[in-house]
């Protein structure tokens, strides 16, 4: 079982940067894919970014390719979120998430375990 608590959420402006961290409880992190998905208002959850076990690979959605980074610290049991010239349309419900399935980290795998969530607002 692996239990996550996301933070750092918030309302910036847009074009501002912003980091959200997910802590992660449990053994097997460090061989865990994680991702990052959100969710926005009438909208369906989708793939933002994923990171294999060793933090060797990682994924991008489209949407965020070249603003967000994904990185993980194993020694810690966090995976974070740097999130650069945010957008009006960044505002989400944004979500933390495990896999045991170590090709998970493409976004392509269901994931196993879920955060409850940190909102991210951006304003123009």
């Amino acid at each position: 079982q692996v239990q996550l608590v996301e933070s750092g959420g918030g309302l910036v402006q847009a074009g501002d940067s912003l980091r959200v961290s997910c802590a992660a409880s449990g053994r097997t992190f460090s061989s865990s894919a994680m991702g990052w998905f959100r969710q926005a208002p009438g909208k369906e959850r989708e793939f933002v970014a994923g990171i294999s076990p060793g933090g060797s690979f990682r994924s991008y959605a489209d949407s965020v390719k070249g603003r967000f980074t994904i990185s993980r610290d194993n020694a810690k049991n966090t995976v974070y979120l740097q999130m650069n010239s945010l957008k009006l349309e960044d505002t989400a419900v944004y979500y933390c998430a495990a896999a045991k399935n170590k090709g998970a980290y493409a976004g392509k795998v269901p994931y196993d375990y879920w955060g409850q969530g940190t909102q991210v607002t951006v304003s123009s």
